[in-house]
């Protein structure tokens, strides 16, 4: 039964993914190359990835998606602290970051330690980063730059995370297929993205914040969210939730990756940035294709903990 569902997800999202990606192409040899064309291929592209990351880790079993997403954090909290460019920060904590504090995370995630998985780094890597960056004894940007290393790591890291820590949720009658929380979860979260685009591009007349993200309007926002819980509800039978549960779920996963996105912007806009980095070429880095996973990611794991797991 798992294995047909996933047959059967698959299959939807392959096809969905062939259409969008033909589309792409045929509008590109009618109209060339347009800026919004070019976005609606790096937003297609960015499916592909998301979908060759989900089958790796549907095909390789629980250990080897947790080092999956622990690599994405690395690169993600990379992309993060390379970008200001005129970073002090001492080179201990950026060591205790990537060796330390990113291995012991994931490793709790493995282990299913959610106690310390859930304060381990709003915590104690909070007080961790402060008390090595005290020992370098830099005073200058002392908070701005300790600051940006715990927000890099409550992104990059900690949010990251919760993604996996899907797949050890004890939820009765949904035993060996708890990857599909993670595909209904991207699913949800990029469709949603994508549709804001569409319709910002259909209809969009009034714009949220030009200064923060100039392409994001308000019709955008409404039908990008609407059309996010349609395909929510749609694939409601990959999850141990009813379809109006699974329409609040969207919502509420539409709504947080919405603000993952604005936020992210900001902060890249605050560095004086278009892209988080080049990891994907002419698609930006990581942390572009992510963001709006970073905030709903955590709110979905413990909305689904705490009603649906015993």
């Amino acid at each position: 039964m798992p294995g047909e569902l996933i047959l059967r997800l698959f299959a939807f999202v392959l096809g969905a993914l062939v259409v969008a990606t033909l589309a792409g192409v045929a509008m590109q040899m009618r109209y060339g190359r347009t800026d919004a064309i070019a976005n609606f291929q790096s937003r297609t592209y960015a499916w592909w990835i998301m979908v060759a990351i989900l089958t790796v880790a549907m095909l390789a079993g629980k250990t080897v998606t947790v080092v999956l997403y622990a690599i994405l954090s690395a690169v993600a909290l990379y992309e993060f602290l390379v970008l200001g460019g005129d970073r002090r920060s001492s080179h201990l904590v950026t060591a205790a970051s990537f060796l330390v504090v990113i291995p012991v995370q994931y490793w709790l995630v493995w282990t299913e330690w959610y106690g310390l998985f859930a304060v381990f780094i709003p915590v104690y890597g909070f007080l961790l980063m402060s008390i090595l960056a005290v020992l370098g004894a830099e005073t200058k940007g002392f908070l701005s730059n300790v600051a940006e290393t715990q927000w890099g790591l409550m992104l990059a890291v900690f949010c990251l995370s919760h993604v996996p820590a899907l797949l050890f949720l004890n939820i009765p009658g949904f035993e060996g297929r708890n990857i599909l929380l993670v595909a209904f979860l991207v699913l949800v979260v990029q469709s949603s993205d994508v549709f804001q685009y569409l319709w910002g591009k259909a209809l969009g007349r009034h714009k949220i914040a030009p200064a923060i993200s100039p392409g994001k309007t308000v019709e955008g926002l409404v039908g990008g969210i609407a059309s996010a819980c349609a395909v929510g509800v749609f694939f409601s039978w990959i999850t141990p939730f009813s379809p109006t549960e699974a329409l609040l779920a969207s919502l509420l996963v539409a709504v947080m990756g919405f603000f993952g996105g604005f936020v992210l912007s900001a902060i890249k806009r605050d560095r004086g940035s278009k892209d988080w980095g080049a990891v994907i070429p002419g698609h930006g880095g990581i942390l572009d294709r992510i963001d709006s996973l970073l905030f709903a990611a955590p709110i979905y794991f413990h909305v689904i903990r705490f009603w649906w797991t015993v």
